[in-house]
């Protein structure tokens, strides 16, 4: 399953918040959109969206994963780093992108850590040379590690219950 267009154009508007979209954003927004191979109709539409500000609007919930979700938001706090700067408007875009996207606080939080820490891996944080590939696999990964967590821990819960409930009988 490839984002859609939706979610290109909700990545420019992010590139937009500060009131301008750099060449180095735009170029992140379209190659991300490329490399998930959307056609060419869609390519344009989206390059129309960083000539000229958008507004966040609406994404596509139905077919999107959690790890395709934290990924978006992502590749959204990257975006707004490229300049060098963060403003206090692409914060506030990056909110309603979590919120949009229906990621909790938490999870937005190591989303971004995670972005960062792919961005420090590479020569650059320039467009070129940041690895979305590694940047979705390691999402992908650690949402996996997250699910196993929460998974041996209620078990344990429901055994610690069971243990409980057949030493009550005993009394």
């Amino acid at each position: 399953m490839k984002l859609g267009k939706d979610v290109f154009v909700a990545l420019a508007a992010i590139g937009w918040a500060d009131g301008k979209l750099d060449g180095d954003e735009a170029d992140a927004i379209v190659r991300c959109a490329l490399e998930e191979g959307l056609d060419l109709e869609e390519i344009e539409a989206i390059e129309k969206a960083t000539t000229k500000p958008v507004e966040l609007g609406s994404i596509d919930l139905h077919e999107l994963s959690k790890a395709d979700r934290l990924f978006i938001y992502a590749v959204g706090t990257w975006i707004t780093r490229i300049d060098g700067r963060v403003a206090d408007a692409e914060t506030a875009a990056l909110d309603e992108l979590g919120e949009t996207l229906k990621i909790p606080p938490k999870p937005r939080e190591h989303a971004n850590a995670i972005a960062e820490d792919i961005a420090a891996l590479g020569e650059s944080d320039k467009p070129p040379f940041f690895n979305l590939p590694k940047l979705r696999n390691t999402l992908k990964a650690r949402l996996a590690e997250a699910q196993e967590l929460r998974a041996a821990e209620a078990q344990r819960a429901a055994a610690t219950e069971t243990d409980e409930a057949s030493g009550d009988d005993d009394a």
